[in-house]
């Protein structure tokens, strides 16, 4: 079983006609996603040819989900249209709405979030390689061919660790794989996501990679605590970062000893959760979890 995005999930792509949407359509379709139709106003009407496979374009999210009963919505779209672009999805009231668009201005994505959390629409990202559940679907960039269905989730801050998180367990296999983004804003956190895989009858253990910066990782290690059953293990990129200075993500900032990778591991181990010092280590944490369920 996966969460969130499964085999029957109907994705459309707002931006699907732009040089980023266009490239990752294709993607998604090669790897059996059921991309159903993209959104451009200014090329409603029209069909792009995706190596034989046509696809509709719509003028609007609304209209998207009123021809095709799409649920799913990945939006590619710069960053100056981002806000407008997810606003739409959200107004139209599609389930789960994945915004990979790296660089949207922190303000934007908090006015949306706002609209966002008291409406049907689950957000994820932005600045995030999406959702995918192999074998089944996969919503973003995350590549297709790295790993294959198996019972172990996945949330992770990093797109590239992501990936190497897959490709180590590939012996494994994932249910479904989240990438939620590192910005000081965004929509689906590790907790929403440890919360799905607890629920998950088929998901028997988690992956769950941070990084320094803020207190996400202490608050997901509270909720890991009270409410997580299932055996989980962790990683905290940047170990070996200066303080004071931001690192790669928006949010990767650390003060004093606040929101270090040492502090994060400390409050995570205190929950019961094994945290390696590498993505390696930490895969080979969970291979032996996993020999032992």
């Amino acid at each position: 079983m996966a969460v969130w995005l499964t085999e029957t999930s109907k994705v459309i792509v707002q931006g699907m006609t732009g040089a980023e949407g266009s490239k990752h359509t294709r993607r998604m379709l090669a790897a059996g996603t059921n991309v159903v139709g993209g959104v451009n106003p200014r090329k409603a009407g029209t069909q792009v040819d995706f190596d034989g496979t046509k696809l509709p374009v719509f003028a609007s999210v609304a209209e998207a989900i009123e021809q095709t009963g799409a649920d799913t919505s990945v939006i590619f779209v710069p960053p100056a249209g981002t806000k407008s672009a997810a606003l739409e999805a959200i107004d139209a009231q599609i389930p789960l709405a994945v915004v990979i668009t790296e660089g949207v201005p922190v303000h934007d994505t908090a006015s949306f979030w706002a609209v966002a959390k008291n409406s049907k629409t689950r957000i994820i990202g932005p600045n995030c390689p999406g959702i995918a559940s192999p074998g089944k679907s996969n919503a973003g960039i995350i590549p297709a061919d790295i790993t294959g269905p198996g019972k172990i989730g996945l949330v992770s801050k990093s797109g590239t660790l992501t990936y190497q998180m897959m490709y180590e367990l590939r012996d494994i296999g994932f249910s479904t794989c989240i990438g939620i983004g590192g910005d000081p804003v965004i929509g689906t956190t590790h907790i929403d996501a440890l919360a799905a895989f607890e629920a998950d009858p088929e998901t028997a253990a988690i992956v769950m990679i941070g990084e320094i910066g803020g207190d996400a990782e202490e608050r997901a290690a509270d909720f890991i605590r009270s409410s997580v059953r299932k055996p989980v293990v962790g990683y905290i990129a940047g170990f070996t970062a200066p303080p004071g200075k931001t690192m790669g993500h928006a949010g990767a900032i650390i003060s004093g000893s606040a929101g270090t990778a040492d502090a994060k591991k400390l409050a995570l181990e205190a929950a019961g959760v094994r945290v390696g010092k590498t993505p390696t280590e930490t895969a080979n944490l969970m291979r032996d979890l996993v020999k032992a369920l």
